[in-house]
């Protein structure tokens, strides 16, 4: 879904979900090139037709935020990355993060194995 958006769309996409709602001087200042606050009003605009981002007022004036829930988005990003780069494998890709140990800690391989076991509960029911 936002894999499908054009590089300067996705970077602005990027930006308000890493900042949260900002208003057009606060995306421009994020950007990394400059580009005239009209130019990003108008990306804003094209975002808001496609779904993707939300228009609010505020004491600030125009705020924009993502309408995409972040764990929608990064849900479909990692289907994504699994279609693309591990066959649409989701065990394959697990064994390429489990191959990260070295930099996980015990907390976080914890959590992983919870999860898993969370996972088989789910199928059993």
């Amino acid at each position: 879904m936002l894999s499908s958006l054009p590089p300067r769309e996705r970077e602005i996409v990027d930006i308000l979900y890493e900042r949260g709602a900002s208003t057009v001087i606060e995306i421009g200042e994020a950007l990394s090139d400059e580009l005239s606050g009209s130019a990003i009003r108008a990306m804003l605009k094209r975002l808001e037709a496609k779904g993707f981002v939300a228009r609010e007022q505020s004491e600030r004036g125009f705020v924009y935020a993502p309408s995409v829930s972040d764990k929608t988005a990064r849900k479909s990003a990692l289907s994504q990355v699994v279609r693309v780069f591990f066959n649409g494998s989701a065990t394959s890709a697990a064994a390429a993060l489990l191959g990260m140990q070295d930099e996980m800690t015990g907390a976080e391989l914890d959590e992983l194995e919870k999860l898993i076991g969370q996972a088989r509960e789910g199928r059993n029911q």
